[in-house]
């Protein structure tokens, strides 16, 4: 059956990442990369596929407010990671630069 405790941690650190988005969205919108700072003529782009997205944890920016949130990976550059992260219903994407990315550890 599992960890009653850990699936009840779970839904609570996602109620709460849900929350901080809601809030820092009062900030501004969502940034993201420009094609500039991508590089996109330039570089690569991996595109992964569903058994290959990764879970990690991100730094992402709406307006100035900075905040971790927790994403799959859906692509990346060699400098760059296009990422997906959900707040209740709505769903972000954005470009953010590689360090700000760290995989989540598999648990």
């Amino acid at each position: 059956m599992g960890n009653p405790g850990r699936m009840l941690s779970a839904n609570y650190d996602m109620r709460s990442q849900e929350s901080s988005i809601l809030a820092a969205m009062r900030s501004g919108p969502l940034q993201s990369l420009t094609d500039r700072e991508l590089g996109l003529r330039e570089q690569a782009v991996t595109i992964y596929p569903h058994a290959l997205q990764r879970r990690v944890w991100a730094w992402v920016r709406f307006g100035p407010e900075s905040i971790r949130v927790a994403a799959k990976l859906m692509r990346s550059t060699p400098a760059a990671a296009g990422i997906e992260f959900r707040a209740g219903d709505r769903v972000f994407r954005c470009w953010v630069w590689g360090n700000a990315v760290v995989v989540q550890d598999e648990q």
